[in-house]
Protein backbone atom coordinates (compact mmCIF):
# COMPACT_ATOMS: atom_id res chain seq x y z
CA UNK A 1 0.00 0.00 0.00
CA UNK A 2 1.11 3.06 -0.75
CA UNK A 3 2.17 5.58 1.88
CA UNK A 4 0.09 8.54 3.02
CA UNK A 5 0.92 11.74 4.93
CA UNK A 6 -2.80 11.38 6.41
CA UNK A 7 -2.07 8.00 7.42
CA UNK A 8 1.05 8.44 9.63
CA UNK A 9 1.10 9.67 13.48
CA UNK A 10 1.49 13.74 13.91
CA UNK A 11 5.06 13.68 14.60
CA UNK A 12 5.95 11.90 11.52
CA UNK A 13 6.37 14.18 8.84
CA UNK A 14 6.99 12.47 5.50
CA UNK A 15 7.96 15.35 3.47
CA UNK A 16 11.21 16.29 5.86
CA UNK A 17 14.16 14.32 5.69
CA UNK A 18 14.84 11.89 8.68
CA UNK A 19 18.41 11.77 10.14
CA UNK A 20 19.98 8.56 10.79
CA UNK A 21 22.35 7.48 12.82
CA UNK A 22 25.93 6.60 11.34
CA UNK A 23 25.33 2.62 9.72
CA UNK A 24 27.15 -0.14 8.28
CA UNK A 25 25.98 -1.97 5.14
CA UNK A 26 27.46 -5.24 4.74
CA UNK A 27 26.40 -7.24 1.79
CA UNK A 28 25.90 -11.20 2.65
CA UNK A 29 25.01 -13.11 -0.06
CA UNK A 30 21.11 -12.51 -1.46
CA UNK A 31 20.78 -9.86 2.03
CA UNK A 32 21.87 -7.06 3.50
CA UNK A 33 23.68 -6.48 6.90
CA UNK A 34 22.44 -2.96 8.04
CA UNK A 35 23.29 -1.78 12.34
CA UNK A 36 25.06 0.29 14.28
CA UNK A 37 28.16 -0.33 15.50
CA UNK A 38 28.17 1.68 17.82
CA UNK A 39 25.61 -0.20 19.92
CA UNK A 40 25.97 -3.72 18.17
CA UNK A 41 22.61 -3.55 16.77
CA UNK A 42 22.05 -5.04 13.71
CA UNK A 43 19.61 -6.13 11.04
CA UNK A 44 19.77 -8.48 7.92
CA UNK A 45 17.61 -7.02 5.73
CA UNK A 46 16.64 -8.04 1.80
CA UNK A 47 18.81 -5.76 -0.91
CA UNK A 48 15.34 -4.00 -1.42
CA UNK A 49 15.44 -3.08 2.14
CA UNK A 50 18.77 -1.71 2.36
CA UNK A 51 18.58 0.12 -0.27
CA UNK A 52 15.57 2.18 1.40
CA UNK A 53 17.52 2.55 3.91
CA UNK A 54 20.13 3.88 1.89
CA UNK A 55 17.69 6.57 -0.07
CA UNK A 56 16.57 7.81 3.91
CA UNK A 57 20.57 8.32 4.63
CA UNK A 58 21.02 10.05 1.45
CA UNK A 59 18.78 12.75 2.91
CA UNK A 60 15.58 12.14 0.88
CA UNK A 61 12.42 12.93 2.52
CA UNK A 62 10.38 9.48 3.62
CA UNK A 63 7.73 10.43 0.81
CA UNK A 64 10.39 10.69 -1.84
CA UNK A 65 12.50 7.83 -0.83
CA UNK A 66 8.61 5.36 -1.16
CA UNK A 67 8.18 7.28 -4.51
CA UNK A 68 11.92 6.16 -5.47
CA UNK A 69 11.89 2.73 -3.90
CA UNK A 70 8.54 2.31 -5.91
CA UNK A 71 10.33 3.41 -9.23
CA UNK A 72 13.47 0.79 -8.37
CA UNK A 73 11.57 -2.35 -7.34
CA UNK A 74 8.08 -1.65 -8.69
CA UNK A 75 6.11 -1.98 -5.44
CA UNK A 76 4.60 0.10 -3.04
CA UNK A 77 6.08 0.08 0.54
CA UNK A 78 4.21 1.61 3.79
CA UNK A 79 7.18 4.16 4.68
CA UNK A 80 5.78 4.96 8.10
CA UNK A 81 5.72 1.30 9.47
CA UNK A 82 9.35 1.23 7.98
CA UNK A 83 10.39 4.52 10.22
CA UNK A 84 8.55 2.67 12.86
CA UNK A 85 10.75 -0.65 12.67
CA UNK A 86 13.86 1.74 12.20
CA UNK A 87 12.97 3.51 15.11
CA UNK A 88 12.69 0.55 16.90
CA UNK A 89 15.83 -0.78 16.12
CA UNK A 90 17.44 2.84 17.28
CA UNK A 91 18.85 3.77 13.99
CA UNK A 92 16.69 6.75 13.26
CA UNK A 93 17.37 9.95 15.19
CA UNK A 94 15.06 12.27 17.41
CA UNK A 95 12.84 14.05 14.82
CA UNK A 96 13.95 17.33 14.18
CA UNK A 97 17.79 16.61 15.40
CA UNK A 98 20.56 16.65 12.31
CA UNK A 99 22.26 13.45 11.98
CA UNK A 100 24.79 12.37 14.37
CA UNK A 101 28.58 12.59 13.89
CA UNK A 102 30.18 9.01 13.25
CA UNK A 103 31.23 7.63 16.12
CA UNK A 104 34.39 7.05 17.26
CA UNK A 105 34.84 3.63 18.13
CA UNK A 106 36.00 2.93 21.63
CA UNK A 107 39.20 0.92 22.18
CA UNK A 108 38.28 -2.64 22.45
CA UNK A 109 40.78 -4.29 25.10
CA UNK A 110 43.12 -7.39 24.87
CA UNK A 111 42.84 -6.77 20.93
CA UNK A 112 46.42 -7.25 20.80
CA UNK A 113 46.69 -10.45 22.74
CA UNK A 114 43.91 -11.64 20.34
CA UNK A 115 46.29 -10.89 17.46
CA UNK A 116 49.35 -12.74 18.84
CA UNK A 117 47.01 -15.87 19.69
CA UNK A 118 46.29 -16.26 16.52
CA UNK A 119 49.66 -15.62 14.62
CA UNK A 120 51.47 -17.97 12.51
CA UNK A 121 54.08 -18.75 15.49
CA UNK A 122 51.56 -19.80 17.98
CA UNK A 123 49.35 -21.95 15.31
CA UNK A 124 53.18 -23.57 15.03
CA UNK A 125 52.45 -24.33 18.73
CA UNK A 126 49.21 -25.34 18.66
CA UNK A 127 50.08 -28.13 15.60
CA UNK A 128 53.13 -28.62 17.63
CA UNK A 129 50.69 -29.46 21.08
CA UNK A 130 48.13 -31.95 18.52
CA UNK A 131 50.97 -33.71 17.35
CA UNK A 132 52.90 -33.95 20.40
CA UNK A 133 49.70 -35.33 21.62
CA UNK A 134 48.53 -38.17 18.71
CA UNK A 135 52.05 -39.65 19.07
CA UNK A 136 51.92 -40.53 23.05
CA UNK A 137 48.64 -42.02 22.92
CA UNK A 138 49.82 -44.23 19.96
CA UNK A 139 53.02 -44.82 22.02
CA UNK A 140 50.85 -45.17 25.36
CA UNK A 141 48.00 -46.51 24.96
CA UNK A 142 46.55 -45.57 28.58
CA UNK A 143 46.15 -42.00 27.30
CA UNK A 144 43.82 -42.58 24.48
CA UNK A 145 40.16 -41.90 25.48
CA UNK A 146 37.87 -44.10 27.52
CA UNK A 147 34.89 -43.65 29.86
CA UNK A 148 36.94 -45.06 32.75
CA UNK A 149 38.98 -42.04 32.80
CA UNK A 150 36.29 -40.47 34.29
CA UNK A 151 36.57 -42.57 37.23
CA UNK A 152 39.66 -41.38 38.87
CA UNK A 153 38.83 -41.45 42.49
CA UNK A 154 36.84 -44.41 43.93
CA UNK A 155 34.64 -41.88 45.60
CA UNK A 156 31.30 -40.13 43.19
CA UNK A 157 30.42 -37.07 44.74
CA UNK A 158 34.21 -36.17 44.52
CA UNK A 159 34.49 -37.34 40.44
CA UNK A 160 30.86 -35.35 40.01
CA UNK A 161 32.36 -31.44 41.98
CA UNK A 162 35.99 -32.26 40.37
CA UNK A 163 33.82 -32.42 36.47
CA UNK A 164 31.69 -29.87 37.20
CA UNK A 165 33.81 -27.37 39.20
CA UNK A 166 37.02 -28.39 37.10
CA UNK A 167 35.60 -28.01 33.72
CA UNK A 168 34.46 -24.27 34.66
CA UNK A 169 38.37 -23.00 34.34
CA UNK A 170 38.22 -25.10 30.72
CA UNK A 171 34.80 -23.35 29.60
CA UNK A 172 36.54 -19.98 29.99
CA UNK A 173 39.31 -20.81 27.96
CA UNK A 174 36.91 -22.29 25.12
CA UNK A 175 34.42 -18.95 25.69
CA UNK A 176 38.21 -16.89 25.87
CA UNK A 177 39.26 -17.95 22.43
CA UNK A 178 36.06 -17.08 20.95
CA UNK A 179 35.91 -13.82 22.53
CA UNK A 180 40.06 -13.20 21.46
CA UNK A 181 39.10 -14.27 17.98
CA UNK A 182 37.32 -11.58 17.74
CA UNK A 183 38.80 -9.25 19.94
CA UNK A 184 42.02 -9.32 17.07
CA UNK A 185 38.93 -7.65 14.31
CA UNK A 186 37.49 -4.72 17.02
CA UNK A 187 34.35 -6.65 18.34
CA UNK A 188 32.84 -6.47 21.90
CA UNK A 189 31.32 -9.45 23.07
CA UNK A 190 29.31 -10.80 26.06
CA UNK A 191 29.39 -14.09 28.10
CA UNK A 192 26.21 -15.10 29.00
CA UNK A 193 24.88 -18.88 30.91
CA UNK A 194 22.74 -20.87 28.73
CA UNK A 195 22.31 -25.02 28.71
CA UNK A 196 22.70 -27.67 26.06
CA UNK A 197 20.02 -29.91 26.43
CA UNK A 198 20.46 -31.15 30.47
CA UNK A 199 23.86 -29.66 30.53
CA UNK A 200 24.64 -25.69 31.58
CA UNK A 201 27.42 -23.96 29.43
CA UNK A 202 28.89 -20.52 28.91
CA UNK A 203 27.80 -18.57 25.55
CA UNK A 204 29.77 -15.87 24.30
CA UNK A 205 27.39 -13.18 22.52
CA UNK A 206 29.84 -11.59 19.81
CA UNK A 207 26.57 -9.07 18.17
CA UNK A 208 29.12 -7.24 15.81
CA UNK A 209 30.30 -10.73 14.29
CA UNK A 210 27.45 -10.03 11.45
CA UNK A 211 29.01 -6.91 10.66
CA UNK A 212 32.53 -8.40 9.25
CA UNK A 213 32.99 -10.05 5.89
CA UNK A 214 32.07 -13.33 5.75
CA UNK A 215 35.39 -15.17 5.56
CA UNK A 216 36.81 -13.12 8.53
CA UNK A 217 34.17 -15.16 10.88
CA UNK A 218 35.12 -18.27 10.57
CA UNK A 219 38.36 -18.52 13.10
CA UNK A 220 35.59 -16.30 15.89
CA UNK A 221 33.47 -19.27 15.21
CA UNK A 222 36.02 -22.11 15.07
CA UNK A 223 37.95 -21.04 18.02
CA UNK A 224 36.68 -22.21 20.91
CA UNK A 225 36.81 -26.21 19.37
CA UNK A 226 40.65 -24.99 18.80
CA UNK A 227 40.81 -24.77 22.54
CA UNK A 228 39.17 -27.33 23.01
CA UNK A 229 41.41 -29.41 20.63
CA UNK A 230 44.86 -27.54 22.68
CA UNK A 231 43.40 -28.51 26.08
CA UNK A 232 43.10 -31.85 25.61
CA UNK A 233 46.56 -31.94 24.12
CA UNK A 234 47.94 -30.63 27.00
CA UNK A 235 46.02 -32.53 29.60
CA UNK A 236 47.26 -35.43 27.66
CA UNK A 237 50.88 -34.28 27.70
CA UNK A 238 50.75 -33.97 31.53
CA UNK A 239 48.79 -36.49 32.33
CA UNK A 240 51.63 -38.60 30.93
CA UNK A 241 54.59 -36.50 32.39
CA UNK A 242 53.06 -37.81 35.77
CA UNK A 243 53.09 -41.32 34.65
CA UNK A 244 55.62 -43.70 36.75
CA UNK A 245 58.38 -45.96 35.95
CA UNK A 246 55.85 -48.76 36.06
CA UNK A 247 53.28 -47.12 33.56
CA UNK A 248 50.33 -46.43 36.43
CA UNK A 249 49.37 -43.05 36.47
CA UNK A 250 49.32 -41.28 40.11
CA UNK A 251 46.12 -39.40 41.17
CA UNK A 252 47.18 -36.41 39.66
CA UNK A 253 47.72 -38.06 36.34
CA UNK A 254 44.51 -39.45 36.60
CA UNK A 255 42.90 -36.23 37.24
CA UNK A 256 44.32 -34.78 33.75
CA UNK A 257 42.86 -37.56 32.10
CA UNK A 258 39.85 -37.39 33.37
CA UNK A 259 39.54 -33.55 32.36
CA UNK A 260 40.92 -33.77 29.37
CA UNK A 261 37.74 -36.98 28.32
CA UNK A 262 35.44 -34.38 29.92
CA UNK A 263 36.78 -31.76 27.45
CA UNK A 264 36.50 -34.12 24.63
CA UNK A 265 32.83 -34.81 25.26
CA UNK A 266 32.28 -31.17 25.34
CA UNK A 267 34.02 -30.76 21.85
CA UNK A 268 31.67 -33.70 20.62
CA UNK A 269 28.87 -31.97 21.76
CA UNK A 270 29.86 -29.76 18.79
CA UNK A 271 28.58 -31.99 16.47
CA UNK A 272 24.97 -32.23 17.52
CA UNK A 273 23.73 -30.67 14.76
CA UNK A 274 20.47 -30.26 16.23
CA UNK A 275 21.86 -27.40 19.08
CA UNK A 276 22.41 -24.25 18.35
CA UNK A 277 26.49 -25.42 18.46
CA UNK A 278 29.77 -23.48 17.41
CA UNK A 279 29.56 -25.90 13.96
CA UNK A 280 26.05 -25.10 13.49
CA UNK A 281 26.81 -21.30 13.78
CA UNK A 282 29.72 -22.18 11.24
CA UNK A 283 27.07 -23.77 8.60
CA UNK A 284 24.93 -20.92 8.76
CA UNK A 285 27.57 -18.37 8.14
CA UNK A 286 28.95 -20.62 5.24
CA UNK A 287 26.11 -21.00 3.68
CA UNK A 288 24.50 -17.68 4.22
CA UNK A 289 21.20 -18.39 6.12
CA UNK A 290 19.27 -16.56 8.75
CA UNK A 291 17.12 -19.20 10.28
CA UNK A 292 18.15 -22.58 9.29
CA UNK A 293 17.29 -24.22 12.86
CA UNK A 294 13.70 -23.46 12.57
CA UNK A 295 13.61 -23.96 8.75
CA UNK A 296 15.55 -27.59 8.62
CA UNK A 297 13.10 -27.98 12.10
CA UNK A 298 10.42 -27.76 10.53
CA UNK A 299 11.36 -29.71 7.07
CA UNK A 300 11.77 -32.84 9.22
CA UNK A 301 8.71 -32.50 10.79
CA UNK A 302 6.69 -31.79 8.19
CA UNK A 303 8.32 -35.06 6.21
CA UNK A 304 6.70 -36.84 9.55
CA UNK A 305 3.35 -35.16 8.77
CA UNK A 306 3.60 -36.55 5.41
CA UNK A 307 3.70 -39.37 6.42
CA UNK A 308 1.32 -39.37 9.15
CA UNK A 309 -1.08 -37.37 6.92
CA UNK A 310 -1.25 -34.27 8.70
CA UNK A 311 -1.28 -30.61 7.90
CA UNK A 312 1.94 -29.18 6.88
CA UNK A 313 3.85 -26.22 8.55
CA UNK A 314 3.76 -23.44 5.74
CA UNK A 315 7.13 -23.07 4.13
CA UNK A 316 6.94 -19.63 2.66
CA UNK A 317 7.08 -18.15 6.61
CA UNK A 318 10.89 -19.30 6.26
CA UNK A 319 14.11 -17.39 4.31
CA UNK A 320 14.29 -18.60 0.90
CA UNK A 321 17.98 -19.14 1.75
CA UNK A 322 16.72 -21.35 4.87
CA UNK A 323 14.59 -23.18 2.83
CA UNK A 324 16.53 -24.15 -0.21
CA UNK A 325 19.68 -25.10 2.53
CA UNK A 326 17.09 -26.72 5.12
CA UNK A 327 15.88 -29.69 2.01
CA UNK A 328 19.48 -31.52 2.80
CA UNK A 329 20.51 -29.75 6.46
CA UNK A 330 17.28 -31.42 8.01
CA UNK A 331 19.05 -34.67 7.56
CA UNK A 332 22.41 -33.64 9.13
CA UNK A 333 20.42 -32.70 11.95
CA UNK A 334 18.62 -36.07 11.87
CA UNK A 335 22.06 -37.16 12.14
CA UNK A 336 22.52 -35.08 15.36
CA UNK A 337 19.78 -36.90 17.02
CA UNK A 338 21.47 -39.97 15.77
CA UNK A 339 24.52 -38.98 16.98
CA UNK A 340 22.84 -37.82 20.30
CA UNK A 341 21.45 -41.64 20.75
CA UNK A 342 25.23 -42.86 20.11
CA UNK A 343 26.56 -41.03 22.95
CA UNK A 344 24.37 -41.86 24.85
CA UNK A 345 24.56 -45.58 24.57
CA UNK A 346 28.07 -45.20 24.65
CA UNK A 347 28.86 -42.54 26.83
CA UNK A 348 26.04 -41.74 29.30
CA UNK A 349 24.49 -44.73 29.42
CA UNK A 350 27.77 -47.05 30.88
CA UNK A 351 28.70 -44.02 33.03
CA UNK A 352 25.50 -43.36 34.65
CA UNK A 353 24.87 -47.18 34.83
CA UNK A 354 28.26 -47.07 37.02
CA UNK A 355 27.15 -44.57 39.17
CA UNK A 356 23.47 -45.93 39.95
CA UNK A 357 24.85 -49.41 40.52
CA UNK A 358 27.59 -47.90 42.71
CA UNK A 359 24.71 -45.83 44.97
CA UNK A 360 22.53 -48.41 45.01
CA UNK A 361 25.33 -50.70 46.35
CA UNK A 362 25.92 -48.56 49.14
CA UNK A 363 22.19 -48.11 50.09
CA UNK A 364 22.06 -51.76 50.55
CA UNK A 365 24.59 -52.10 53.02
CA UNK A 366 27.54 -52.84 50.70
CA UNK A 367 29.88 -49.38 51.97
CA UNK A 368 31.11 -47.72 54.69
CA UNK A 369 29.45 -44.74 56.08
CA UNK A 370 31.31 -42.07 54.04
CA UNK A 371 30.63 -44.09 50.79
CA UNK A 372 27.06 -43.39 52.07
CA UNK A 373 27.51 -40.01 52.58
CA UNK A 374 29.03 -39.83 49.31
CA UNK A 375 25.91 -41.67 47.21
CA UNK A 376 23.67 -39.32 49.03
CA UNK A 377 25.53 -35.81 47.98
CA UNK A 378 25.41 -36.87 44.63
CA UNK A 379 21.67 -37.73 44.40
CA UNK A 380 21.52 -34.12 46.07
CA UNK A 381 24.24 -32.25 43.32
CA UNK A 382 22.19 -34.26 40.06
CA UNK A 383 18.79 -33.15 41.52
CA UNK A 384 20.20 -29.72 41.85
CA UNK A 385 21.31 -29.44 38.28
CA UNK A 386 18.46 -30.11 36.79
CA UNK A 387 16.30 -27.93 38.56
CA UNK A 388 19.16 -25.08 37.30
CA UNK A 389 18.96 -26.51 33.53
CA UNK A 390 14.80 -26.06 33.69
CA UNK A 391 15.00 -22.57 35.27
CA UNK A 392 17.54 -22.05 32.30
CA UNK A 393 15.12 -23.27 29.84
CA UNK A 394 12.17 -21.56 31.34
CA UNK A 395 14.66 -18.43 31.28
CA UNK A 396 15.31 -18.74 27.69
CA UNK A 397 11.55 -19.38 26.71
CA UNK A 398 11.16 -16.04 28.17
CA UNK A 399 13.58 -14.33 26.66
CA UNK A 400 12.68 -15.87 22.80
CA UNK A 401 9.31 -13.91 22.91
CA UNK A 402 11.04 -10.78 22.93
CA UNK A 403 10.89 -9.55 18.56
CA UNK A 404 14.23 -8.38 17.03
CA UNK A 405 16.76 -10.40 14.82
CA UNK A 406 19.22 -12.87 17.58
CA UNK A 407 22.97 -12.08 17.92
CA UNK A 408 25.40 -14.25 16.93
CA UNK A 409 26.37 -16.61 20.11
CA UNK A 410 28.76 -19.29 20.30
CA UNK A 411 29.60 -21.39 23.12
Amino acid sequence: MQPTAGSSPPETDLDRPRALHPLVFLPDGEDVVVGRADIDEYVVLPADGAALVRFLTDGLTPRQAADRYCEEFGESVDITDFLATLEELGFLAAPGEPAPPPAVPAPVRWQRLGRALFSLPAWLCYAAVVGACMVEMIRVPGLAPSNHHLFFTSYFTVIELTLFFGQFPLLLIHEGFHTLAGRRLGLRSRLGISHRMMYIVLETSMDGLVAVPRRKRYLPILAGMLADVLVIGLLTLAADATRTASGAFPLTGRLFLALAYGTLLRLGWQFFLHLRTDLYVLSTTLLGCVDLHTAARGTLRNAVRRWTRRPLENPELWHPTDRRVARWYAWLMAGGYGLTAVTFLVVVLPVGLTFVVGVLKRYNGHGSTAGLIDSTVLVALNVAQLITVGWLAHRDRRRARAAGPKPVSVG
